[in-house]
């Protein structure tokens, strides 16, 4: 008898545990901005050398800090579709008004002399809701 109190109370534990475990999570929370992303995927020339991917890469940066609009870049890739294609650049715009004024802005124009030399094909992907 005291081993089916002992079990009683375990199990009536476990399921006010279980209970508040259930209870306690919340759903997915997730926002659709308004800004936009700008996706590339790029397949180097294949006489690109390594300081010269790295010079594209690390002048979307210093773009960055120049043309207004852009708030964040991202650039570690971690897989690219298809096979062949070396990098993912992906930059946010905080609106569609700064990705239209970025392909004129003249830190873009000067970026495009280091990358467009070393890029032998991109895809580029624009979004926003």
């Amino acid at each position: 008898m005291k081993t089916l109190k002992i079990l009683a109370v375990a199990l009536s534990l476990a399921a006010v545990f279980t209970a508040g475990a259930v209870w306690g999570q919340k759903k997915n929370s997730f926002k659709t901005p308004s800004s936009v992303l700008h996706v590339i995927t790029v397949k180097w020339t294949d006489g690109a050398t390594d300081a010269q991917k790295q010079a594209a890469l690390d002048g979307v940066k210093a773009m960055a800090a120049e043309v207004p609009g852009i708030t964040n870049v991202w650039l570690k890739t971690l897989k690219v579709q298809p096979q062949g294609y070396g990098a993912v650049i992906a930059m946010e715009f905080q609106d569609k008004a700064a990705f239209d004024a970025y392909t004129n802005n003249p830190a873009h124009k000067a970026w495009e002399k280091v990358y467009l030399p070393v890029r032998q094909q991109s895809t580029t992907h624009d979004v926003t809701n």
